[in-house]
């Protein structure tokens, strides 16, 4: 129950910071909701990255026995579930949804938001996460680097 608290806390305040609270505070609440054509597309965008995000997050706290905070990381390497296929699943979720809300609020501003993003997960990750993770996980994750791509999904059979 502790861990699932932790987890909810995390995704609450980090996930919940970049998707929900500050878009809501810089672009939607100046911006008249007028959903066009789009719609149902950003309604399946904003789905589907929100369960790539909970699976991820499922995966760290079952199979990882930690949580996506840097102070409380799984204390094992998860490679399974979508990390079988890219090593950043979390990170395209959280795009995706920005993805589905860009397309309901449509605004110049909103798309250098997710360009920002994109590009401080990408420090994030090539600068803190993967250095960390080779220390803690050594040749298991020097493995994992060879076989899965960080971006792009390797689709295997």
């Amino acid at each position: 129950m502790k861990l699932f608290l932790k987890n909810l806390l995390f995704t609450v305040v980090v996930p919940g910071t970049v998707t929900v609270w500050l878009p809501y505070a810089w672009f939607w609440g100046r911006r008249e909701f007028q959903p066009g054509p789009w719609r149902w597309v950003a309604y399946v965008l904003i789905t589907a990255g929100t369960a790539v995000y909970l699976r991820c997050v499922a995966d760290f706290m079952f199979a990882g026995r930690g949580t996506p905070a840097p102070i409380d990381p799984p204390k094992t390497l998860v490679a399974r579930g979508l990390y079988r296929y890219v090593r950043n699943p979390m990170y395209l979720g959280v795009l995706v949804v920005l993805t589905g809300e860009a397309l309901l609020f449509p605004s110049p501003g909103f798309l250098l938001y997710i360009i920002f993003f994109w590009l401080i997960v990408n420090l994030f990750v090539m600068g803190y996460e993967e250095p960390t993770l080779r220390k803690q996980f050594g040749e298991s994750y020097k493995s994992y680097l060879r076989t899965v791509p960080r971006w792009i999904p390797k689709l295997r059979g």
